[in-house]
């Protein structure tokens, strides 16, 4: 079996230093982004990773010494993004400040991948499905999905580039049985808008067992 290339995008891993952040702040956090990196506006295939939080349904999460900024991007930007390290995020009130140097990750083509959240342009399971079906039949990936549950991001007040967007929704998904091949294009091309939200950005699930190692 021939081995695939490298992908042509990394994950970019910055630790935080921090105590508490608003549980909706995807805005926020893509909006302070821009202000360091405006340049992150130009890149279609730049992502936010979500900031993994303590569980809850309060205003406010507690952040972990383990948590991590990481940020999909292209090769050619790894150095640019290095910006960040020093760098204080204000988020409602609330700052994080980026510590480096980041770390640098690979994309592994694992047969099952998994995104947190996939923007909904219609906010009906049904139709969120068969725009998933269009967007993986466009881009020659197939695949057996799976659906979770609908999520409403509560800080949708406006796109990554502060546009007015109104309510937002979204479904969590998982794909399986992706060949190495289709799985580094889903990582790379992800599915649906807002990918600086955190949106349609797709990990390894980790009962997953990677392929192409």
């Amino acid at each position: 079996m021939n081995k695939l290339p490298l992908s042509r995008l990394v994950d970019l891993a910055f630790a935080l230093q921090g105590r508490t952040l608003p549980r909706s702040h995807r805005r926020e956090l893509a909006l302070a982004l821009l202000q360091v990196l405006p340049w992150l506006a130009d890149e279609p295939l730049a992502g936010v990773h979500r900031l993994n939080m303590s569980a809850g349904t309060g205003p406010e999460a507690l952040l972990s010494n383990r948590t991590r900024l990481v940020l999909r991007l292209p090769r050619e930007r790894v150095a640019d993004a290095q910006a960040l390290a020093g760098a204080t995020l204000a988020l409602g009130g609330h700052s994080l400040r980026v510590q480096g140097p980041p770390q640098v990750r690979e994309l592994l083509p694992y047969g099952t991948l998994y995104a947190h959240v996939v923007a909904a342009p219609r906010p009906d399971e049904l139709a969120f499905l068969d725009d998933v079906d269009g967007e993986l039949q466009h881009l020659g990936i197939a695949g057996r999905r799976m659906c979770g549950r609908q999520q409403a991001l509560a800080d949708s007040t406006g796109a990554s580039d502060g546009a007015e967007v109104g309510a937002l929704v979204g479904y969590s998904l998982m794909l399986d049985g992706l060949t190495p091949g289709h799985a580094q294009h889903l990582m790379e091309q992800g599915l649906g808008p807002h990918r600086l939200w955190g949106c349609g950005l797709f990990i390894p699930h980790k009962s997953a067992a990677a392929v192409g190692s």
